[in-house]
């Protein structure tokens, strides 16, 4: 079953909460200080137009990747569920903007040129639940990215699933649209389910649907390690929630890593 199928149609209304502006002035200032992308549109130089092309990586319903879009970035949204991506483009052509969406799984990603910078948020690397699948990911992005472009990308601890959330159940009652979400932690392999009902008004009545979720929890060191093994450097840390430093309590990390190696082409 395609995850995120029915669910896209109310992810939007649920996830309301979501700081997505201020994500994107966090991530906008991340560019600035470590990458070479620049807020520039339509160049005539097609190095300088590789070089700004930001890539959404696992973009959801495109609502970061507008706000991205509106700070001046040439954008790229990529996701595996087509249901999603259909919202985004929905978006899209209300918006007016010139987004490319890809239906791509992450870990085939596919790129026609090479791009500046790649930014994964929202946890959508947890949904790989082997490290090795994390490894692939990480030398493909590396492999696009634009020399001394950067990869920016957050992920929910090990520490968050197994003593916040892990078998926690979630409940919110909306005029029409509510919820119940229950977390089910595995210690042993470190992999969090969760069973996801809604209930959707339709007219004097509701529709019920359900969908399960799996993610992993990492650690720091996991994380690092996969970046330096995929040929990558590590610029940057920090705790999601405090921009502070990481601590052994820090629910979702932040990590910044460039690319190294690749020479401008001419130079």
């Amino acid at each position: 079953m395609e995850t995120y199928g029915d669910f896209a149609e109310v992810y939007d209304e649920l996830m309301d909460g979501v700081p997505y502006e201020q994500w994107c002035g966090h991530l906008d200032a991340l560019i600035k200080r470590y990458g070479v992308s620049k807020p520039e549109r339509d160049t005539e130089d097609p190095l300088e137009s590789e070089r700004n092309l930001v890539v959404d990586l696992g973009c959801g319903t495109g609502t970061l990747t507008e706000l991205m879009y509106g700070r001046g970035y040439d954008m790229i949204g990529v996701d595996l569920s087509g249901s999603m991506l259909n919202i985004a483009m929905e978006k899209r052509d209300k918006s007016g903007s010139e987004i490319l969406y890809l239906l791509q799984d992450m870990r085939e990603l596919e790129l026609y040129s090479t791009v500046g910078t790649v930014y994964s948020v929202c946890d959508s690397l947890n949904y790989l639940l082997e490290e090795s699948e994390l490894l692939e990911v990480f030398r493909r992005v590396n492999n696009y990215l634009y020399p001394g472009g950067i990869f920016i990308f957050d992920f929910n601890t090990d520490y968050k699933y197994r003593e916040v959330i892990g078998d926690v159940t979630i409940a919110e009652d909306r005029q029409d649209c509510s919820f119940i979400w229950e977390n089910f932690y595995d210690p042993e392999g470190g992999i969090n389910q969760y069973d996801l009902t809604v209930f959707v008004r339709e007219g004097e009545y509701f529709r019920k649907f359900s969908e399960t979720h799996l993610q992993r929890g990492y650690t720091l060191s996991q994380m690092t390690g996969l970046v330096e093994k995929a040929g990558m450097v590590l610029l940057e840390t920090m705790d999601a929630d405090t921009q502070g430093p990481v601590t052994e309590k820090s629910q979702r990390i932040y990590i910044v890593a460039g690319e190294k190696g690749k020479a401008l082409r001419g130079a």
